[in-house]
């Protein structure tokens, strides 16, 4: 890796980071009565950091695509549930916008492809996005057909928005260009990613026009059918709540384990090094640890070595390390220290999730070491 794009990932890294740090804040201020002034700043606030966490998002996306080229990473997909995703995605912001966001679907309701829920959701986004930068009023049309044949699922994806008479002419980069003169850094982005990414499926992309000052772009997509259909997905954390030690030398990034982890019913505690974390691991009445790596006084690996030295039921309570230092070797070296799994820095609510429960085993609650103490009590 080149020294400037080593920093352009660090750099991006960290301003996600902080972003993330700075929409827990405002969760956390959200919950306090405030006055209609107060509250008006913290969802201003909330909106410009979210909009920064997603154009940095967005810009890694497009850099690591250009760069190593398309990457997927496909799962049983239920279509009609990608449809409803990206109608709650962007209605709100058509909404702001002062557009009507109409998303409809047609084929089988429990049609089951093969597919990369990301990439697909990305290239609506950015298919979604022009369109409704270039409506000033009215409706943006989004909708997914799906026919299954015996080569696979083909999908064919519309939006409807604003005509822009030189787009069949444009090539990429102009095209870039224009709508990033037009409507701004992070619409251009959504746009290139969705080009890049349809290109990389070999998906056919072209417009035809729609009556008046309408354009329709059509995408096409043809995936696997998928052999079992998907688990319905909730975002739920094991079945009774879990009590978990949060351990970071940072306090906006304890904030945010904090804030995840409630969001899947469970209870927090917190340490700020190492050495604090061993102490309070002593007690034994937590059913997980997620443990910093880099940290003052101690750090994580040393920390973990420590409490596997305890004996009994506080020496086995199973710990996840939190790091932005997720590579596969480092991963090796965390669980050859006595870790169960790694997250990487900064965390999604899913990672944390599938994280959770493969650590505390769902209805194996009864079985983690707090459960354990308790009942010896």
């Amino acid at each position: 890796m080149s020294l400037p794009a080593f920093f352009f990932d660090r750099v991006t890294a960290e301003i996600r980071q902080q972003m993330e740090g700075v929409l827990a804040l405002t969760e956390q201020l959200g919950r306090l009565r405030l006055p209609p002034d107060a509250e008006a700043c913290v969802a201003g606030i909330e909106e410009m950091a979210s909009g920064v966490h997603q154009l940095v998002d967005a810009a890694r996306n497009l850099r690591k695509l250009t760069t190593e080229g398309l990457t997927l990473e496909p799962a049983p997909l239920r279509l009609r549930e990608l449809v409803d995703e990206v109608h709650a995605r962007w209605e709100p912001t058509a909404a702001v916008s002062g557009v009507t966001l109409l998303v409809s679907y047609d084929g089988d309701p429990e049609a089951c492809a093969l597919g990369d829920r990301t990439r697909l959701l990305q290239v609506f986004d950015g298919l979604i996005g022009e369109a409704v930068a270039s409506m000033r009023r009215g409706a943006v049309e989004a909708s997914l057909v799906t026919c299954i044949g015996p080569e696979g699922v083909r999908l064919e994806g519309r939006v409807r928005g604003a005509r822009n008479p030189a787009w069949e002419t444009q090539d990429l980069e102009t095209r870039v260009r224009d709508v990033e003169s037009r409507f701004g850094l992070r619409v251009a982005i959504g746009v290139a990613l969705a080009r890049q990414i349809l290109d990389g499926f070999g998906g056919g992309l072209r417009s035809e026009g729609a009556g008046g000052a309408s354009e329709t772009v059509i995408f096409e997509i043809l995936l696997p059918i998928a052999s079992d259909a998907p688990p319905e997905e909730e975002l739920h954390a094991a079945d009774r709540s879990a009590h978990i030690l949060v351990v970071d030398d940072n306090a906006t990034n304890r904030m945010v384990a904090q804030a995840l982890c409630e969001m899947f019913d469970c209870t927090c505690e917190s340490a700020k090094d190492g050495d604090e974390a061993v102490e309070a691991a002593r007690m034994g009445r937590f059913d997980l640890i997620l443990m910093d790596i880099k940290m003052p006084v101690m750090d994580g690996v040393a920390a973990t070595r420590a409490i596997r030295a305890l004996p009994g039921v506080p020496g086995l309570v199973p710990i996840i390390a939190l790091t932005a230092n997720a590579e596969p070797e480092d991963a090796e070296g965390y669980l050859a220290a006595g870790m169960n799994g790694v997250v990487e820095k900064p965390m999604k609510p899913e990672q944390l999730l599938a994280a959770l429960q493969a650590a505390l085993g769902g209805a194996a609650a009864a079985e983690t070491p707090a459960a354990s103490s308790a009942a010896a009590a």
